[in-house]
């Protein structure tokens, strides 16, 4: 318990929700949305690549055309009766150039990064406060815990320090899935803007009950299995091109073959 406990008003959302995406990816956050029963509309849909916004389209029966987030401006939000409508924008832009698995070329704006893209939220948000337009009242993104290390910080300061000046009441914790019912080990970054003073409390962790094994299906078909042929070629790439080291693949091979033989036995039970 803090002192904002008893100084701000929880969030609360008690009108429509308007959903707009920004990065939207396939919609995991419309998603997500979906799975709380949470009723909104896809309102407005940001994505570039044409792959994902096609999954996006093809998963929620939308719609929508790809879009450049570098030409959108805040007239193409199209925000307007607030005192109807709770706009929820999301803003989970890519981590390419923060994640360890990456260069790490961080997020500064004008650093031209796939990262650096968060800049043109920024740009969109200054838009319509400049506009007399209104503004969102809700913003969520979600990103990998490098969002706010060390070599981050100055700038995640200076989006913290940004949303602020429009009003707005951050507030951003490190959740790992694993602490919320799913068998994986995946820490990201959340963060919920709120247009005036507002608490919130994100979720306490729920025991894990469930297991890598409640995940798997116990007849797969045959089509999903990688043949030796293909294995034995790709296997080869990995090592010519020196991403695999050579004393992996007879560990691999061996694997194949009890795979194969595996299912060979079930079938085999199968048929008994």
């Amino acid at each position: 318990m803090s002192i904002f406990d008893f100084t701000r008003e929880p969030i609360s959302i008690t009108k429509p929700i308007r959903l707009i995406e920004l990065f939207a990816g396939h919609g995991s956050q419309a998603m997500a949305l979906k799975r709380i029963g949470a009723k909104f509309e896809h309102y407005r849909v940001v994505e570039f690549d044409k792959y994902a916004i096609a999954s996006y389209n093809a998963v929620h029966g939308t719609d929508f055309p790809t879009m450049d987030i570098t030409k959108v401006h805040a007239e193409d939000l199209n925000i307007c009766d607030t005192n109807a409508f709770t706009y929820l924008l999301t803003y989970s832009f890519p981590c390419t150039d923060l994640s360890v698995a990456g260069k790490q070329a961080g997020m500064s704006k004008g650093s031209g990064t796939r990262s650096g893209l968060l800049w043109e939220v920024e740009r969109i948000l200054t838009e319509i406060r400049d506009s007399n337009g209104e503004l969102p009242q809700i913003l969520f993104m979600e990103n990998v815990p490098q969002v706010h290390s060390q070599d981050n910080m100055p700038d995640f300061r200076k989006w913290l320090d940004f949303l602020e000046s429009l009003g707005y009441t951050n507030y951003y914790q490190d959740l790992n899935a694993k602490n919320y019912g799913v068998a994986q080990n995946r820490e990201r970054c959340f963060m919920f803007s709120f247009l005036g003073e507002y608490n919130y409390h994100f979720p306490q962790p729920i025991p894990l009950k469930k297991k890598l094994k409640d995940y798997l299906e116990d007849n797969v078909d045959e089509k999903y299995y990688i043949n030796n042929e293909k294995a034995d070629k790709l296997i080869k790439q990995l090592i010519d091109n020196g991403t695999l080291p050579q004393h992996n693949l007879d560990r691999q091979t061996d694997r194949q073959t009890d795979r194969q033989t595996d299912r060979q036995t079930d079938r085999q039970a199968d048929l008994c």
